[in-house]
C-alpha cells in the first residue's frame, strides 16, 4: 500500500492521506473545495465548489499516477439536494468516461462546503 500526497491539492484536516494506491486502484479521500495555495474556501457556488473539488481530484490522481478518465467509481455528499443539476453539469465536464456513481444528499459537510467527492479510479 502506497500513500499519496501532493502539494497541489489541499492538506488532509485530519488523521488520513489524500490517498491510497492498493493492488492497483487508487482511492482518494473525499475532496472539497479548498484552495491548496491558500489552504481556504473560496468559493461560494456549487459550481465553483465543484470546479475545485474536480482540480483537486485530479491532482490527486496523477500524483496517484492516475487520471479522472481512469476513475471507475465516484461518490458525490452535496449539502443540498437542490444543487444537483447544477453539479451534474461541471461533474460531467470532468468526468467524461462517466465511472459508476452514487450521489447523496447530507446534513453537513466539513468546513460548511457544499460538495465533496471522492474517487477510486485504475493506476
Amino acid at each position: 500500500m502506497e500513500k499519496i500526497y501532493t502539494k497541489n491539492a489541499p492538506d488532509a484536516i485530519g488523521p488520513y492521506s489524500q490517498a491510497v494506491v492498493a493492488n492497483g486502484l487508487v482511492f482518494t479521500s473525499g475532496q472539497i473545495a479548498i484552495n491548496p495555495e491558500t489552504g481556504n474556501v473560496e468559493a461560494q457556488t456549487i459550481e465553483a465548489q465543484t470546479e475545485q473539488v474536480c482540480t483537486n481530484l485530479r491532482n490527486v490522481l496523477e500524483a496517484a499516477g492516475s487520471s479522472l478518465d481512469k476513475a471507475v467509481k465516484t461518490v458525490c455528499f452535496l449539502a443540498d439536494m437542490g444543487d444537483f443539476g447544477s453539479f451534474n453539469e461541471i461533474y460531467g465536464k470532468y468526468f467524461s468516461s462517466k465511472p459508476a456513481r452514487s450521489c447523496v444528499a447530507v446534513k453537513t459537510l466539513p468546513k460548511n462546503v457544499l460538495v465533496e467527492v471522492e474517487v477510486i479510479a485504475e493506476v
